[in-house]
């Protein structure tokens, strides 16, 4: 991209913070304009509020942006990828999930002849570039002598009982929720093929998910649970080396992990305790998205991956419960 980067944000909630956190500690970045129709005064940045427009048309009809970043709710990001993608050369960096539903995958997947899906359209999967996730993909990377990952559980719990109905008008369930975020850090890791279970209750505020993966030439099985009924955060993933007896360990909420071979400590890894952990994530996020070849985990194609097994109906007929 160029020596300035002039980007148009839409949507400025909660997420968006950190958006324009991580944004004002670059100096080549411009934010250029934030859009957001419940909105009247935005948000500041670098001590001085953006061009604001009620719709991203409005927008776009003043600037000429190098990125467009839609952080808005997901039934939206289709429409407003779609018209960034039409009335601008810029690339779109969306939040995730990139769509809501396999319909709205469908639609962008069209647009790929006309302009570059492909080639432009990025998904903050952000929990994929948290440091212990970086950390454990290094790990793994060094030691091909431990073999294939043969098993994965990983657990993601939020306090969003505590929320009620806000909890599920916002986020849906916590399949819809967390389960893009385990499969998207399962990316960095494995090449994930299917969905063969899927169980969900509690209204939806619970899930019990698999999903296939391989690794190493080996097959293997990621059970996935996910829940809201907690009284605090809590995020942990296991990755199991049958053929070596290693397993990692890895902390997503404190940001820390191990690796160990049945008694033996074989690698530790911490944090200092002073970058705030969505911080700790979108860094090295926006690092790959503004350089020449963005991480593959961001690309188009893992979205539509992620978004086909993530929405997934398994196979009866293999046993699965639909």
């Amino acid at each position: 991209m160029g020596d300035l980067v002039r980007v148009g944000l839409v949507g400025v909630g909660t997420i968006a913070q950190t958006h324009l956190t991580v944004l004002a500690e670059l100096p080549w970045i411009s934010v250029d304009f934030t859009v957001d129709p419940h909105l009247v005064v935005p948000p500041p940045f670098r001590g001085t509020a953006p061009r604001h427009y009620a719709s991203l048309a409005n927008a776009l009809d003043e600037h000429q942006p190098d990125l467009v970043v839609i952080a808005t709710p997901t039934d939206t990001h289709a429409d407003l990828a779609t018209l960034a993608l039409v009335r601008s050369t810029a690339r779109v960096l969306v939040e995730k999930p990139l769509v809501h539903d396999l319909a709205s995958l469908a639609r962008l997947r069209s647009l790929d002849g006309d302009v570059d899906v492909r080639g432009r359209v990025f998904t903050a999967h952000h929990f994929a570039f948290s440091p212990e996730v970086d950390w454990a993909a290094e790990r793994i990377a060094e030691h091909p002598e431990w073999g294939p990952v043969t098993a994965v559980t990983s657990a993601f719990y939020d306090p969003y009982v505590l929320r009620g109905d806000q909890a599920f008008a916002s986020y849906t369930s916590s399949w819809m929720d967390s389960g893009v975020n385990q499969l998207s850090m399962l990316t960095r890791f494995v090449t994930l093929t299917a969905l063969t279970g899927a169980e969900q209750a509690d209204g939806g505020a619970t899930a019990w998910c698999t999903a296939e993966y391989r690794s190493r030439g080996a097959v293997g099985t990621a059970r996935l649970r996910s829940s809201w009924l907690t009284g605090s955060s809590s995020k942990e993933t296991t990755l199991s080396f049958g053929h070596s007896d290693v397993e990692i360990w890895i902390d997503h909420t404190a940001m820390t992990g191990f690796a160990a071979q049945e008694s033996r400590l074989l690698a530790s890894y911490g944090t200092d305790g002073l970058t705030p952990r969505k911080v700790a994530h979108y860094r090295p996020l926006y690092e790959s998205l503004l350089s020449d070849r963005p991480g593959p985990v961001l690309s188009f194609d893992t979205a539509a991956t992620i978004t086909e097994i993530h929405h997934a109906t398994p196979d009866v007929e293999r046993g699965i419960p639909r």
